[in-house]
């Protein structure tokens, strides 16, 4: 029987990154690095079976536009506008010093100054997949440095827009194929351009916004969760494809602002979670496909240069980051995040790579140097979250001192004052919940959030809250939980729920404790570590679907 390269593309490169995948986690690595091993071992430069690569791009392509969709989902107009002032100048600014510092590098090896420049190009931006990836593990899109690191990317992904226009009309002034266009001709191409994309977020606001919600709730109305389903997949997948065809931005810019009109409906959250499985899925095939542009012998030809490359990448790069940052005044943790979300690059720089030697203007060393320098940036970024995660409870100590005193080595801030109040552990969508109601019944409560904006919100509104890991040594002291009466544990994680639960009992043998699980596994273990009350949600609905039964049939 005769197999299609599509279908051994799509089966090949999952199983294997399944494989890969498992193996990396055993070795307590990112499933991420197995990805890419997987798309390394099923393309053309090792032995046995080859993938398409060509099919696995356009499968990847599908992954990236599902992904941004799902970020548009959780992002709004507002959040987008909120962040301009640094995602705008922040973005152009790293752009310039990264083209600049791969200029440099070109100009020293002695590669022409159109090369050169081309390479600093493709080494400016970041990967859509990679960076939101890192966030969504972290759960930081919904937060401030979140905010910023996805503006931080739009405005990539415009001034990439721009380039991939500009580039081929400039190529022979650069010393490509190609005539050199007037410069009447050039600006004409590039007010054009511009014009695209006002054009494009013009019509996304005005139109779009009334059509995404309409036709989603239309769909929803027929009760067929297969046609709501296809529905969510149609509207990301042909907005980007209109988006690029008619207006000629990218499938990851299209597909984000779709999400982010589809933000603004009550359905946003379902789109979400029908988007997921396929998302996640065809994510994996976007590494797989990276991992088969990797040519392994590069390592033994141009160590050196490999070596610099990477350095541009991840140090340069991300250094002119952090400096951006901070020169904002924004906190050392929020500079350290947006810095290892864009310390690598991906899509759109092999996108320049296969332009600039399509028009003679970057060799194909320079070109090897480019998807090399991708492939080991996102081996790498992983490796830089791990360390930040390490450093979080120091970043989590100085933060929780600038918030609370604006003073450098103050000492951590208690509530000594507080007597017979909850203690909620976790602000999500839970705990903002839980958070209002007592509120409204005007009960003492604290709040122990490890996202320092959500702290700073609460106390600019007047509730007491503390920044850190509630599993942290001195949180809960600082709480005052010896003389709480309940401990609200709101936070989805039951394994540090139940060491926040353990040291709470500790402490106060005598607190109440309420926790949230997701199944009998999780119910267990927390009641076993303490937990006097724990609250399952499948259950809690199943148990108000009855009780409303057994009400109205005593009537």
């Amino acid at each position: 029987m005769e197999h299609t390269p599509l279908i051994a593309t799509i089966v090949g490169g999952l199983v294997l990154a399944f494989i890969f995948g498992m193996l990396a986690n055993r070795l307590r690595m990112p499933p991420l690095v197995g990805y890419l091993i997987a798309g390394v071992v099923v393309g053309p430069y090792t032995p046995g079976f080859v993938a398409d690569a060509h099919l696995a791009h356009e499968l990847a392509e599908i992954g990236v536009i599902l992904l941004m969709f799902g970020v548009g989902l959780h992002f709004s107009l507002r959040d987008l506008l909120s962040v301009r002032f640094i995602a705008i100048p922040g973005a152009i600014v790293q752009i310039a010093i990264a083209t600049l510092l791969g200029l440099a590098m070109a100009l020293a090896i002695g590669w022409p100054v159109g090369e050169g420049l081309m390479f600093g190009i493709a080494l400016s931006t970041a990967s859509t997949v990679v960076l939101l990836t890192a966030l969504q593990e972290r759960r930081l899109l919904e937060t401030k440095r979140g905010q910023i690191a996805i503006g931080w990317l739009i405005v990539e992904d415009i001034a990439m827009v721009l380039t991939l226009v500009l580039v081929p009309a400039l190529s022979g002034m650069l010393g490509g194929s190609g005539s050199s266009p007037s410069s009447i001709e050039l600006l004409h191409t590039l007010a054009l351009t511009v014009s695209k994309v006002i054009a494009f977020v013009a019509v996304m606001l005005l139109v779009g916004r009334r059509i995404i919600p309409w036709l989603l709730a239309r769909t929803a109305d027929t009760g067929s969760r297969e046609l709501f389903r296809l529905a969510v997949l149609a509207i990301a997948l042909g907005f980007a494809l209109g988006a690029t065809y008619i207006f000629g931005v990218s499938f990851a810019l299209g597909a984000f602002f779709a999400g982010m009109i589809l933000s603004e409906s009550e359905l946003s959250h379902r789109a979400a979670e029908e988007s997921l499985p396929l998302r996640d899925a065809f994510a994996v095939l976007f590494f797989v496909s990276v991992g088969m542009l990797f040519d392994p012998s590069i390592l033994v030809r141009e160590p050196w240069l490999i070596l610099a490359t990477l350095f541009i990448i991840v140090i340069g790069k991300s250094l002119a980051a952090f400096v951006i940052v901070l020169a904002f005044r924004h906190p050392l943790g929020t500079a350290l995040t947006i810095s290892a979300s864009l310390a690598q690059i991906g899509e759109f720089s092999f996108i320049l790579a296969s332009l600039g030697s399509s028009l003679d203007l970057l060799s194909d060393t320079g070109r090897d140097l480019i998807l090399s320098g991708a492939i080991l940036s996102i081996l790498m970024n992983p490796l830089l979250f791990a360390g930040l995660d390490r450093l979080k409870p120091w970043l989590l100590t100085r933060e929780e001192k600038r918030l609370f005193t604006g003073e450098s080595g103050a000492s951590t801030i208690s509530y000594p004052y507080l007597h017979a109040h909850a203690v909620l552990v976790g602000y999500g969508r839970v705990g903002k919940l839980v958070g209002a109601s007592l509120r409204q019944q005007d009960l003492p409560f604290i709040v122990l959030e490890d996202q320092s904006e959500v702290v700073q919100t609460l106390r600019e509104q007047g509730t007491p809250a503390l920044c850190g890991n509630a599993a942290a040594i001195g949180m809960m002291e600082a709480a005052n939980i010896k003389s709480a009466r309940w401990l609200l544990v709101a936070i989805p994680d039951a394994l540090e729920a139940g060491q926040i639960i353990e040291h709470a009992r500790k402490i106060n043998p005598q607190i109440e404790v309420v926790a949230r699980a997701h199944s009998d596994a999780q119910t267990e273990h927390l009641e076993k570590q303490g937990a006097s009350y724990t609250i399952m949600g499948e259950r809690e609905i199943a148990k108000g679907m009855a009780n409303w039964v057994h009400a109205g049939a005593k009537l």
